[in-house]
């Protein structure tokens, strides 16, 4: 009985939850904006709990992660330290996700 065959002509495997979501992500281009928004919520739990708690706001734009910090002291640290923060970020996230990193 051939009545169950496919005739869609579609992959016969199924993909994994996961890259089905990331080949939705591409096909509508919004990847980047996605991996953008994951940065900023995985802040907190990258930089701990005293940036965290002096940093008043994250955005980014054109691939550059602003931050702004309301320590002084704290923005200092960071600033000098901004190629391990770019490190931490690309560990987590990839090469190419965020570029450059911002403190104001």
């Amino acid at each position: 009985m051939d009545k169950y065959k496919d005739h869609t002509g579609r992959k016969k495997e199924v993909a994994p939850l996961q890259e089905a979501f990331e080949e939705l992500l591409k096909a509508y281009r919004l990847k980047d904006k996605f991996d953008e928004r994951m940065v900023i919520q995985a802040w907190p739990e990258l930089m701990g709990k005293t940036v965290s708690s002096r940093t008043n706001s994250l955005f980014v734009k054109e691939k550059k992660l602003f931050v702004k910090i309301s320590s002084g002291p704290v923005k200092n640290e960071l600033s000098m330290n901004r190629s391990k923060v770019l490190d931490l970020i690309e560990n987590r996230f990839g090469k190419g996700v965020i570029n450059e990193v911002v403190f104001l």
